[in-house]
């Protein structure tokens, strides 16, 4: 088997469904129960910034109330051994705003979607953590400023975060794998045509089912999440990779 030097990983909310957090465009996903113009967008947080922080405290303890799974824990530990061997770049690039793969072990990790346990000021920009709710009568510990704090989460119509560094490790990866994310979302729905454009990676979905973009992959694996990435990271770690 192909021993693969450059391995970037992108996660979406199929990953931590298992856990109990739900997916948002799924049947019964999310955005099927909220309007998410009326809940994740800037306009919103202006109108109506209780109900938006309402929501976003709703989520955040539903992720405290949450467990890593099978899924999260594989990955962290095959990051480690490859660390430890010394097998090269390990890049795990997630959509998710939960904190699953941080408890699960994994270090070598962009938040692309922005961090639910982290709150960002939006006069002044700095960045805090945040394990409880969040409300207007707030105040900033940097400016000093009240009202301003808003989940530090990416919303539509904002730039996601590290797109450079997420760029130049797709560009350079020769293992492409893409687990529990619809294929619907850009700019990450583009990353596995970016690679295949390229030639040089071998691009693998791993998803409940087939996603939108499942015909750019290369290799595709069907199932719970908690059982195909395990056995597939396996399958690798068994070959040396």
């Amino acid at each position: 088997m192909t021993r693969y030097t450059n391995i970037v990983i992108l996660t979406g909310a199929g990953v931590s469904a298992e856990s109990g957090l739900g997916t948002f465009r799924d049947k019964g996903g999310l955005w099927t129960k909220y309007d998410p113009y009326k809940l994740a967008t800037p306009e919103a947080f202006s109108e109506d910034p209780e109900r938006v922080h309402a929501f976003y405290n709703m989520r955040r303890a539903s992720m405290t109330d949450a467990a890593p799974n099978a899924a999260h824990h594989s990955l962290a530990h095959w990051e480690a051994a490859r660390r430890e061997n010394g097998a090269g770049e390990f890049l795990l690039v997630t959509q998710n705003v939960d904190d699953l793969h941080e408890r699960a072990g994994s270090r070598s990790l962009l938040h692309m979607h922005g961090e639910l346990d982290k709150s960002r000021c939006s006069c002044c920009g700095d960045i805090q953590p945040c394990n409880g709710d969040l409300s207007t009568a707030m105040t900033c510990a940097t400016c000093g400023k009240t009202g301003g704090l808003r989940p530090h989460v990416v919303w539509f119509g904002e730039m996601p975060f590290d797109m450079d560094r997420i760029a130049d490790a797709l560009d350079a990866c020769d293992l492409f794998v893409a687990i529990g994310t619809s294929g619907t979302v850009y700019p990450a729905a583009g990353f596995v045509q970016r690679v295949a454009a390229l030639g040089q990676a071998h691009t693998v979905e791993i998803n409940l089912e087939p996603s939108e973009g499942h015909s750019s992959f290369a290799e595709r694996t069907y199932g719970p999440a908690s059982e195909t990435v395990p056995r597939f990271v396996e399958d690798l770690r068994s070959s040396g990779v």
